[in-house]
């Protein structure tokens, strides 16, 4: 006999989602599509909700890959869909994240700011929870995501608040990662504000820049060489961005050598832009024409890795930068062909970034907390307050939308004994402890699919869905035996706690709705009966249809003589 089909755990399909997202930023795409595909057919059998949401998430940035934006962009409205159904937490701020940076990768701006701003409310509020490693990785996808937008401060807000939480975690490698990333936003920042003749901040961006790549070299983690030479790159140009040129010359000369010769696409063209940038300031201060031209050379071959890799806004850059080496060495018509290159590429798209995310984080936020508002009435509205059990009105609701006839279904009205003594004896303090306690003992010693609710007063009600008499009886007896054999000592009582339950199964029922509502009224009515024939047959006792004279606990020698 063939085995059948090895059982796939949610363990196994996390394990391969941080696989995953390990490798989906990458140039080369084909670690990715490897892992997809080793992956997919996990992917394809599970039926939860975020990973079909993940399902779609990761499917885009195939399609990206292969270089379809539109099927990716389907795949995104597909993952969006399930995610409305999927609870605000973490997990979800991620697959918001990742799909956020799918789209602005995909050149869909308006759709990544939505998402941005989605996932961003969704890591700053209660439903991130405690540090966990989705929190972390929603950091990461937020922080590349807003400095595709060009949104280089809330970048460097999440980088920050990456580390964070990564710091409350165990993975060193996460860690070293993250003061990476950290290292490389302040230092993006540190240089668009030199642009905007703002030094001071700038300095101070810079030296946290170095300061971030300082702290990831004292962690005890042996990074991939592609990561150790991207942050040389990036703590030479933070030297850069503090005057520190001469220091800076060398190192980065050395780390360029070696990615020439070893690195990427992506990471050649980064290290050719740190030490362009490098380079000019050095002809700036001392008039080295050599080094300007040296300098312009390096730009263009980093527009070209860029635009070989799509990373559009460092291609933008350097056609900026190009214009501006061209206009201070004198060389008025190249300056205007790369300015007007820049102008053409950069089009409307990032011209209100900053205003845009600002107007739609307030009106999302306040979208969400009407949204919170709503929910606490809803719950309010349907939950008793002193037990967190559904009360009688979402009791009502179940039982209308129920279809009687169908298969078994059992209803269980639980009633404290001698409720009114605890009040009058004690206070109502004590009776509000009783019947939270009787709450949880009926949660306890309920099964799985079975539902509580507070009806009335001290009358609680089971819904007991499938369950036979017999099966139902046996899951009541477990509760009042439960509650019998529970120690009350702490309450200081005058006497034991015990609680008293009648039993009704459904009979068929007619199908239209108002045979439903008699139908459920009924079984209602049946099972009231009985709780009231379990009173009067001695109290601590379940009474149902089938044993007339069940006789249990404190009343064992007394005869129920009501008839069925």
């Amino acid at each position: 006999m063939n085995p059948g089909p090895a059982r796939v755990t949610g363990g196994d399909l996390q394990a391969a989602l941080w696989r995953l997202l390990a490798v989906s930023d990458r140039e080369d795409a084909t670690a990715f599509v490897a892992e997809l595909d080793d992956a997919e057919a996990a992917l394809d059998s599970a039926t939860e909700s975020r990973w079909v949401a993940w399902r779609h998430a990761l499917t885009a940035r195939r399609w990206l890959a292969e270089a379809d934006p539109d099927a990716a962009r389907a795949e995104v409205s597909a993952a969006r869909e399930v995610l409305e159904r999927c609870p605000a937490s973490a997990e979800t701020a991620l697959t918001l994240a990742y799909l956020a940076h799918v789209e602005v990768t995909a050149d869909h701006f308006d759709s990544a700011m939505v998402l941005a701003v989605d996932a961003s409310l969704l890591t700053e509020g209660p439903a991130a929870g405690t540090p966990s490693r989705q929190l972390h990785q929603a950091h990461v996808w937020l922080s590349l995501t807003l400095t595709a937008l060009d949104l280089e401060e809330l970048a460097v807000a999440h980088a920050l608040g990456g580390c964070r939480v990564a710091a409350q975690l165990s993975d060193l490698g996460d860690r070293w990662r993250l003061l990476l990333l950290s290292a490389q936003q302040h230092v993006e920042l540190a240089q668009t504000l030199a642009r905007r003749d703002d030094t001071a901040r700038s300095r101070e961006l810079a030296a946290l820049a170095i300061e971030s790549a300082r702290a990831a070299r004292d962690l005890a983690w042996e990074p991939e060489p592609q990561e150790q030479n991207l942050l040389e790159v990036v703590q030479t140009w933070a030297m850069t961005c503090l005057d520190d040129l001469d220091r800076a010359l060398g190192p980065m000369r050395a780390v360029r050598r070696r990615i020439a010769r070893d690195g990427g696409i992506w990471l050649r063209g980064y290290g050719d832009l740190a030490l362009a940038r490098l380079l000019a300031r050095l002809s700036a201060r001392d008039g080295d024409e050599d080094l300007g031209e040296e300098a312009i050379g390096l730009l263009v071959d980093a527009a070209g890795a860029f635009a070989a890799v799509g990373d559009r806004r460092r291609y933008r850059q350097c056609l900026l930068e190009l214009g501006q080496a061209c206009a201070a060495m004198i060389r008025p018509a190249e300056a205007l062909h790369w300015l007007e290159a820049y102008r053409a590429d950069t089009g409307r798209a990032h011209a209100r970034g900053r205003e845009l995310w600002a107007e739609m984080f307030v009106q999302r936020s306040r979208l969400r907390e009407a949204e919170r508002q709503a929910a606490l009435l809803r719950r309010h509205a349907l939950e008793d307050p002193l037990t967190g059990l559904g009360n009688r009105r979402s009791a009502e609701r179940k039982l209308g939308s129920l279809r009687l006839g169908d298969e078994p279904l059992s209803l269980a009205v639980v009633d404290v004994d001698r409720f009114k003594e605890v009040n009058d004896d004690t206070s109502h303090t004590h009776g509000d402890a009783v019947l939270r306690r009787v709450a949880d003992l009926l949660r306890e010693h309920s099964r799985t699919d079975d539902e509580v609710y507070r009806w009335a007063g001290d009358e609680f009600l089971v819904i007991l869905p499938t369950a036979t008499e017999e099966q139902a009886v046996g899951v009541m007896e477990r509760l009042r035996e439960s509650v019998a054999e529970a120690s009350w000592g702490d309450l200081e009582l005058s006497g034991p706690v015990t609680v008293s339950v009648g039993v009704a199964t459904s009979p068929a029922v007619t199908e239209d709705a108002e045979g439903a509502l008699a139908g459920w009224r009924a079984l209602f009515d049946t099972a009231d009966l009985h709780l009231f024939t379990a009173k009067r047959g001695g109290r601590n006792r379940v009474r149902a249809r089938g044993n007339p004279h069940l006789t249990k606990g404190t009343g064992a020698d007394e005869q129920d003589g009501t008839p069925a």
